[in-house]
């Protein structure tokens, strides 16, 4: 194919029509009308030699050529658009709307020191934060869609991994739960009734899982989706939470909570900071990791002039 023939609008063209398997969702991605989309779609089809787009029923799905092709193009559309990246970031003109996936407790404790930071040094700038969905939502599409994931675990393919702070276990009661101070014990932690937080993408606590290991099965009562949602239930019932040490910490004076160190020890837990690949060398992805990775120093420091 002669590269000087070839409108390369086409090829973002096609990305949404591979990425949306629908004419009118890829013409509002890209801001076409939906006759100029349809328009390309054919023109696409002649030079592919393929339909690219076929009807199911009363849906369009992707060729096996076109599946394949999807991959690739994301990849050199990318680094296409690389090259527009410029070489400084001006955070203070920027107006920069940066997308962030991560668990309700890293919203608790790394959002507000972040956003003074942010707010300080660039107020133009946008964060969303969507909730955490799992380990499963680590691949190649995922990682053009998001800038930062805080998450503990393992590392992911195309993504980076650094670590951010660290923590560890602890049961939440409510202030003056008959239970309080014989929690330490292990025939008393095996007697009260806990609530289990279980997050998307898990099939279980983690907590369980680990207890497991023990031979250890503790009473669940009631099942939540977050750690928060735990905390609040734990405050105002005589359910036990076993979360996050800071957490607790944070949330103690507001919700009237008190910490008890649990019989056993679950060891230390680290949350990781990802960001993908493509990313890498992003001027502003650059300055909003440094901020996060110092807001998370500032946890561990605080950690420690408290221990």
């Amino acid at each position: 194919m002669n590269l000087n023939s070839l409108d390369l609008n086409l090829l973002t063209a096609l990305d949404a029509l591979l990425r949306e398997a629908n004419v009118s969702r890829a013409a509002l991605r890209i801001g076409l009308s939906q006759p100029a989309a349809s328009h390309a779609l054919q023109r696409l089809r002649d030079i592919f030699g393929d339909p690219l787009l076929v009807r199911t029923g009363a849906r369009m799905e992707l060729t096996p050529r076109a599946q394949a092709l999807r991959a690739p193009l994301a990849q050199a559309l990318d680094q296409v658009r690389g090259l527009f990246i410029p070489d400084d970031f001006d955070a203070a003109r920027s107006e920069r709307q940066f997308r962030l996936m991560m668990p309700d407790l890293a919203v608790e404790l790394l959002m507000p020191p972040l956003m003074e930071k942010v707010t300080r040094a660039a107020p133009n700038v946008r964060i969303d934060v969507v909730p955490w969905r799992g380990p499963a939502i680590f691949h190649a599409e995922f990682a053009r869609t998001i800038d930062l994931v805080i998450s503990i675990g393992n590392a992911f393919k195309g993504f980076h991994r650094q670590l951010l702070y660290t923590d560890s276990d602890a049961l939440a009661v409510r202030r003056g739960h008959p239970m309080a101070a014989k929690l330490r014990r292990r025939e008393t932690f095996l007697a009260a009734r806990h609530v289990g937080v279980i997050i998307r993408g898990q099939p279980e606590d983690l907590i369980d899982t680990w207890l497991r290991t023990k031979g250890i099965e503790r009473h669940i009562s009631l099942v939540v989706s977050g750690y928060l949602e735990a905390l609040h239930v734990a405050a105002r019932t005589d359910l036990v939470a076993f979360v996050p040490r800071r957490l607790i910490a944070a949330l103690s004076k507001q919700l009237g909570l008190v910490t008890v160190t649990p019989p056993l020890d679950p060891g230390i837990d680290e949350q990781f900071m990802f960001h993908p690949t493509r990313a890498q060398m992003d001027p502003g992805s650059i300055w909003l990791r440094r901020l996060m990775l110092a807001t998370g120093r500032e946890l561990d420091q605080a950690k420690r002039k408290l221990s």
